[in-house]
């Protein structure tokens, strides 16, 4: 398995020992509601934890909230609550979208003002090793103590400093120095600390959090790409200065960033897509299929022509998976190939546009083998549990469908009679014998179930009967019972059952 790494800028061997992975993801400020390049995120990270533990490895997964900064503060102010009721808001609203989003939880979710008296602890061993200041009530750390800072965004100081996030101070030694402690301000929240009241800086809680929950030195520390520099560079100068330890994390993971037009999706331009306007638009599956689509770590363009073009890609997912109503196979489908294809693909950085393509090929191949009577069941439990890794939920619609509220009893009784009356005895007794064997219906009750209005609503999923149906139409039509075909599908459409043929074979859905 090889990752790209940001820290060296290659592919590298992916291989912790004990098969153990220690993740931290950097997770949102929680000012606002969140929106799709959290969601973005959220899935390449999901996505990356799913593919660890199918191979095996147990992952320790962390993401933090910054429940506590410039933007909690001016926010809360605006909406005249708390920054603890703020947060705590979008908190609960970016979990249960991302529950909606089939985005697994990590493991923990710390929050910054929960962690202030480890974050004191640190600030002052970074002062007793002169790598901090404190100034005027402010704490400094001194970049110029720390040698290899810029090797994360393979820029020197001095590039660094040419348009960045920099905040200026007259209080600071040098420009680039950061805030590890901000000194309180009229109406801010604050705690108490060596140095007076005030509040951490927004790098040292990402450090306090990845060394209280996970130590040292992690495997895997993610994020956006636009979090590389300064977040992700201050937290290495603060970190491995605090700890001694190079490096805190084997391997910087970033995905790009998602984009309208040319210009990055950001709260702050407010260019932004809801999450919530996301969901209510889109299939979570078509979605998520879109966030894929692209390479992790390339930019994503924001297109609603390209998610609903996803949906039809689902579709083909689904439709394959619908069991195939063969007699006697010839054969048994194998689908190794594909699965270690998938696997290949995707441990070659996550390669998750190939990884797909692999599966849309397992899903022709399976609707071409039900052509020709082979049995692709496994096979199709296998497209079900690799998409899984996708976090793509793709059982066909009829296994999907609540159908106890319908009766399909009287059209089974109805066309057995029908076949009877035309001739067509062998398709005839298939269907009766198909349908005791379900255990939905008796023989004392077939004869008369065609002419009873008494519904059981005891029955239950009815999706058996449904497919002993289509089997009987498509024998009938290759018998050339035109006819008959109608009738079924007739008969089943007034039932409330709606019949679609495709290239891939029939699927139904409820009116």
């Amino acid at each position: 398995m090889k990752f790209y790494n940001t820290l060296s800028t290659k592919i590298e061997d992916f291989d912790p020992p004990d098969k153990k992975v220690s993740m931290y993801v950097c997770g949102i400020t929680p000012y606002s509601p969140p929106h799709i390049g959290h969601a973005m995120r959220g899935v390449i990270f999901d996505v990356l934890k799913r593919y660890l533990l199918y191979r095996g490895y147990t992952v320790r997964h962390i993401e933090n909230f910054t429940d506590i900064d410039d933007k909690m503060i001016e926010n809360a102010s605006r909406l005249k609550i708390t920054t603890k009721e703020l947060a705590q808001k979008n908190i609960d609203t970016y979990l249960s979208e991302m529950d909606l989003l089939n985005i697994s939880r990590a493991d923990l979710y710390p929050k910054a003002t929960e962690e202030i008296p480890y974050i004191i602890k640190i600030i002052q061993k970074l002062i007793e090793t002169d790598v901090a200041y404190e100034s005027n009530g402010d704490v400094y750390f001194r970049v110029s103590r720390f040698s290899t800072y810029g090797k994360l965004s393979h820029r020197d100081i001095s590039e660094l400093l040419a348009g960045a996030r920099i905040e200026p101070s007259e209080y600071k030694e040098d420009d680039i120095d950061f805030a590890l402690w901000k000194s309180k301000k009229p109406g801010e929240p604050s705690w108490a600390s060596p140095w007076g009241e005030g509040r951490p800086g927004w790098h040292i809680e990402c450090s306090a959090m990845s060394l209280k929950y996970l130590g040292d030195s992690i495997d895997i520390h993610g994020g956006g790409q636009d979090l590389i520099f300064p977040h992700h560079e201050n937290e290495i100068a603060q970190t491995e200065a605090y700890t001694g330890v190079d490096p805190m994390a084997k391997f910087w993971m970033h995905n790009g960033l998602l984009r309208l037009g040319e210009t990055k999706m950001s709260k702050s331009i407010g260019n932004i897509i809801s999450l919530q306007e996301a969901i209510n638009n889109h299939s979570v599956n078509a979605l998520r299929l879109f966030f894929l689509s692209s390479y992790y770590r390339s930019p994503l363009v924001y297109s609603e022509e390209n998610i609903e073009s996803h949906e039809k890609g689902i579709e083909r997912l689904s439709t394959a998976c619908i069991p195939s109503l063969i007699d006697n196979p010839t054969s048994i489908m194998d689908s190794k190939k594909y699965e270690d294809r998938f696997i290949f693909e995707m441990d070659n950085d996550i390669n998750t546009p190939r990884a797909i393509a692999t599966l849309f090929d397992l899903a022709r191949e399976i609707n071409r083998c039900k052509e020709i009577n082979i049995d692709v069941s496994k096979a199709q439990s296998k497209l079900i549990e690799l998409s899984s890794i996708l976090g793509l939920k793709i059982q066909s619609d009829h296994q999907k469908q609540d159908t106890s509220k319908i009766n399909i009893i009287p059209v089974i009784s109805s066309i057995h009679k029908h076949l009877l009356s035309n001739g067509v005895n062998e398709l005839a007794e298939m269907v009766k014998s198909e349908a005791l064997n379900s255990n939905l219906i008796t023989n004392e009750t077939f004869a008369i179930a065609d002419k009873s209005n008494q519904f059981d609503e005891s029955i239950g999923d009815q999706s058996i009967l449904i497919g002993i149906l289509i089997k009987a139409r498509n024998k009938s039509r290759k018998l050339k019972e035109f006819a008959i075909a109608d009738k079924i599908r007739l008969e089943l459409e007034k039932s409330g059952v709606i019949l679609e043929d495709t290239s891939s074979g029939t699927i139904w859905k409820l009116k």
